[in-house]
């Protein structure tokens, strides 16, 4: 799919250059033909009016080489500089025979056009009625010609090397361009396999003690304890499904929709109250240093879906009897950054990246229960929506997750 992705977008790119080198360089072309035809005819026009010149110096920019024919009475003399040769004479004039001057006559007297091309013998022409005679002006056009054909050549040329040009970085765009999607289309593969496995288990469970609910061979006693397995898997799957939803809506722009500016401090102030008796429980104590008066615009309950995930995370991985840390500060100008800081297990090189992405686990919180490796996920995803950053740091020991906001300018909005 990928790679058809990329063809497509090369072929849809070279289709749009090569249609646009067509435009400028024929554009190019017309006009310089069109300029080049205009000129020449300027200057045939004003040597008709004077066609007895010795020499011509008109208002044009350039000089052809000419002579004129004047037909009067039936007859047909021919006009080179200031000598005048009748045809009737068979003399010949400009290098053509009086076979061919005819013929060039002929073919120019049967047209209806003013002025006109005679390709084959790289000649222009133009007639003009002059004091009840009429004159035809016969002028070399090989140079204009050879300058368009030039022209082309050089278009073609540079159009050749520009297409492949164009070719060689379309190809490369390409590549940068699908990147992404190939990045999401395995991170779409992992999270489709992970979310098997993960609901793998507790189906297995629940197929298996729905199994055994069935066998008489079992005690009503050991049914009972069959149906609390059944129970528990299903309430875990329900966890899990739930989780899936919730990050689902935390990526899908929803979220946005839901901001309006409230008190950041009140908030994780009140958040910290349910955890109180979750960290007495595990012997931590819990240092808070809040400063108050901090407001944001943004979402209040995904806000404080964050703060929940960072207290529990802190919770279920802090070291016993050591001491958690949640901080809320102004920094910088117009920034506040909420910090959550406990003792415990290192966490290391790229954990501290990976940490955040759906289903991953370090190896000690897969040994523990009700754990999915989605909630630093869903966080980020939070997080991302409201235009702010987090991110984690460990060293010595002391394990650190920062959640960076912008604060609300207009605090009279607070709700």
């Amino acid at each position: 799919m990928l790679k058809r992705l990329q063809r497509s977008f090369v072929l849809i790119n070279m289709t749009i250059i090569t249609l646009m080198l067509l435009l400028v360089f024929g554009t190019i072309i017309y006009f310089t033909q069109s300029n080049l035809r205009e000129k020449n005819v300027q200057m045939m026009s004003e040597i008709a009016e004077n066609p007895f010149q010795t020499s011509w110096s008109g208002d044009s920019d350039v000089s052809l080489p000419y002579f004129v024919v004047r037909i009067a009475g039936g007859r047909i003399f021919v006009i080179v500089n200031d000598e005048n040769y009748d045809l009737a004479d068979g003399q010949p004039a400009f290098s053509y025979s009086t076979e061919t001057l005819y013929l060039l006559i002929e073919t120019v007297l049967e047209s209806s056009e003013q002025t006109g091309m005679l390709r084959d013998y790289e000649l222009r022409y133009y007639r003009a009625d002059v004091t009840g005679m009429e004159y035809i002006v016969f002028a070399d056009v090989s140079s204009e010609i050879s300058t368009v054909n030039a022209l082309v050549g050089n278009c073609a040329m540079i159009g050749v090397v520009a297409f492949f040009v164009f070719f060689g970085i379309s190809v490369l765009l390409a590549r940068r361009v699908v990147r992404p999607v190939d990045k999401a289309w395995c991170e779409q593969e992992q999270f489709v396999s992970d979310a098997s496995h993960e609901l793998k288990t507790p189906l297995t469970v629940i197929m298996t003690n729905a199994e055994l609910l069935n066998d008489p061979v079992y005690s009503e006693e050991e049914k009972a304890r069959f149906a609390d397995s059944v129970l528990a898997e299903s309430k875990e799957m329900r966890g899990l499904v739930e989780n899936l939803l919730e990050l689902a809506r935390a990526g899908n722009g929803t979220i946005r929709d839901s901001f309006c500016a409230f008190d950041f401090s009140a908030l994780i102030s009140d958040a910290l109250l349910p955890f109180e008796p979750l960290f007495f429980e595990r012997g931590l104590a819990l240092r808070e240093e809040i400063e108050d008066g901090i407001v944001v615009n943004g979402s209040a309950s995904h806000l404080k879906e964050v703060t929940d995930i960072l207290l529990d995370n802190a919770c279920k991985y802090a070291a016993d009897g050591s001491e958690v840390q949640v901080s809320l500060r102004r920094q910088g100008h117009g920034n506040c950054v909420f910090r959550v800081i406990s003792a415990g297990e290192e966490i290391q090189g790229d954990d501290l990246e990976n940490i955040f992405k759906r289903f991953y686990r370090t190896d000690r919180a897969r040994s523990d229960s009700g754990s999915y490796g989605l909630g630093l996920a869903i966080a980020r995803s939070i997080v991302d929506e409201h235009g702010g950053k987090i991110w984690a740091e460990s060293a010595n020991g002391v394990n650190t997750f920062s959640v960076l906001l912008s604060e609300e300018k207009n605090r009279g909005r607070q709700e």
